[in-house]
């Protein structure tokens, strides 16, 4: 199988699961054929990432019982889901993030849970009306993303609070409406990451959005 990623490439005949491949280059799609999938560097693996951080054999999906697994194989810099590093194993959903090296890659599909049509049809849907607030909660959210636009984390509301000269109490407010409106819930890191994710993903922000308030900032001195 070829999983060699290309931006903007959408493999005719997906089956029901696959992945999104979120690089500087764009976002490519693979298709998981198969109950194991190798993901690393070098070309013998099934999902090849040109990434200097990510090992030759960084990480393995596995299908248990109907759901798909991913397991680090001792890599350099580790593997995370949903912005938690994994020690031996972790149990995916269809909408995690899985982020190897300066790569993110979202699961998709139907996986185990029942409301498949709801994770396909969200996928199509425009993003919700903001605010100006809001809007400016949300790229501060990015306000650690690197010149290959990609984040190692996403800043605290705290982080944002000073970035936007507001209070803490505001940020978590703006983030709380955001929640609802992008329909995210759980709580923690991990509905953040849910936040940045849905909210590239649907077109609400897009990294040249964010480098641009970047250097606003920057050229402001806030």
């Amino acid at each position: 199988m070829d999983a060699r990623v290309e931006p903007g490439r959408i493999e005719a005949d997906l089956p029901m699961d696959w992945v999104e491949v979120w690089s500087s280059a764009g976002v490519g799609r693979v298709s998981l054929a198969g109950d194991r999938i190798t993901i690393g560097r070098s070309s013998r693996n099934d999902v090849i990432i040109d990434d200097p951080q990510i090992s030759r054999l960084h990480a393995v999906m596995e299908r248990l019982g109907g759901a798909w697994c991913i397991r680090d194989i001792s890599s350099r810099n580790g593997t995370f889901v949903n912005g938690g590093r994994i020690v031996q194993q972790a149990t995916l959903r269809p909408g995690d993030e899985i982020r190897v090296g300066r790569t993110r890659l979202m699961l998709r599909g139907e996986g185990p849970v029942s409301d498949t049509d709801v994770e396909v049809t969200v996928a199509h849907r425009p993003p919700p009306r903001l605010t100006h607030r809001e809007r400016d909660t949300l790229l501060a959210l990015f306000s650690a993303v690197s010149a290959t636009d990609t984040f190692t984390e996403l800043a605290t509301p705290r982080d944002i609070a000073g970035l936007l000269w507001i209070t803490e109490a505001a940020v978590r407010h703006h983030l709380a409406s955001l929640y609802e409106k992008f329909e995210i819930d759980g709580g923690g890191e991990q509905r953040r990451v849910r936040l940045a994710n849905e909210a590239l993903r649907r077109g609400a922000i897009t990294f040249a959005d964010v480098r641009a308030s970047t250097a606003e900032r920057a050229a402001t001195g806030s």
